[in-house]
């Protein structure tokens, strides 16, 4: 497969992906529409249950690890993510029980808040209002958030405010997470040319390569893992997610390139590896020592190093810009591989 970076400025080729690219700039109305559409319910929510501090919080479900990458270094009680069916066995009526289900649609979850409402635990579920779980959702100490776009991102967020507000999250703001999506798809737009687009130039500076990604923070390496999928399903290539300690014995045993190497005439190789870092930000001295540590391994055997640099205020905002601009990239990526 043979990328053509002319197809990114290509009008053709990105009218074919502009379904997909709109989406993906969609990202920051979504979100202000669910904070718009739970709003009265978030309120009311933070009434109820601001009255008693829970012992711990479940979030359940399959999409709670999202729930458990923001939520997990700062929640003041213990925090347990539970993406299986059901409840821990220990979970009652003291413990706050949350779940994320953007279409409503899965029936392990909904198999989960019924049992939750069944043992009395205090509930809030973000969802839609007439979808199978929202239908198991009433019960006396039940909340709903109503959703209606289907996004995980923006279903997240609506969530994430409500902890914020009950002083078990950090601060959330949807207008933040909003203006920080609104401000990648402005930068990495399909008509904005490839000298001045970041996700076009990192789609350019990795497209015949096997990515490596990492992130340093917890929500940074999910941002990693994310982009990562996307790559994978672009390209059909592999794209490696992971911490340091699992990608540094990958950068050191990299063959050396080859500069003579002409890669029309010569036989397909197997592409060399890239480092992709994904950076929130974060002021952690550890932080820092293991992205050098990683960006001085790739060096030392010339591997290509690129970075995306969140440009979100807080967390959460950085999480979604990292996630954003990798995917923006992830689809360039499959515009410019189109053409072969």
């Amino acid at each position: 497969m043979v990328f053509d970076d002319g197809l990114l400025d290509d009008e053709e080729a990105l009218r074919r992906a502009e379904p997909a690219l709109r989406n993906l700039a969609e990202g920051g109305a979504r979100v202000r529409r669910e904070a718009v559409s739970a709003a009265e319910s978030l309120a009311a929510a933070v009434e109820v249950l601001s009255a008693a501090p829970p012992r711990a919080v479940v979030a359940a479900g399959p999409d709670s690890r999202l729930l458990r990458a923001v939520l997990e270094p700062t929640c003041p009680v213990p925090f347990v993510a539970w993406p299986g069916p059901g409840l821990p066995g220990w979970a009652g009526a003291l413990d706050l029980v949350v779940v994320l289900a953007p279409d409503g649609n899965d029936p392990g979850t909904a198999a989960g808040v019924a049992e939750a409402v069944r043992r009395g635990c205090p509930l809030v579920v973000a969802t839609p209002e007439d979808s199978l779980v929202g239908r198991h959702t009433p019960g006396r100490y039940s909340n709903l958030l109503p959703t209606v776009t289907g996004d995980q991102l923006a279903t997240a967020v609506v969530m994430l405010e409500l902890m914020d507000r009950l002083g078990l999250g950090p601060d959330t703001d949807a207008e933040v997470v909003a203006v920080a999506l609104d401000d990648v798809a402005l930068a990495c737009g399909p008509y904005r040319d490839l000298a001045v687009n970041p996700a076009k130039i990192l789609a350019s500076g990795i497209a015949e390569t096997s990515p490596l990604l990492w992130g340093g923070t917890v929500l940074a390496a999910r941002a990693a893992r994310r982009v990562a999928e996307s790559l994978r399903r672009a390209t059909g290539r592999a794209a490696l997610a992971a911490d340091a300690e699992h990608l540094l014995p990958v950068l050191a045993g990299a063959p050396p390139a080859d500069v003579f190497a002409d890669p029309f005439a010569d036989e397909a190789s197997e592409p060399r590896p890239s480092l992709l870092v994904l950076d929130d930000g974060s002021p952690d001295p550890v932080v820092a020592e293991t992205r050098s540590r990683l960006t001085e391994q790739a060096d030392a055997h010339g591997i290509r190093v690129e970075t995306v640099t969140a440009a979100g205020d807080g967390a959460v905002a950085s999480y979604a810009s990292l996630l954003a601009t990798g995917t923006f990239a992830a689809h360039y990526l499959e515009v410019g591989l189109a053409g072969d």
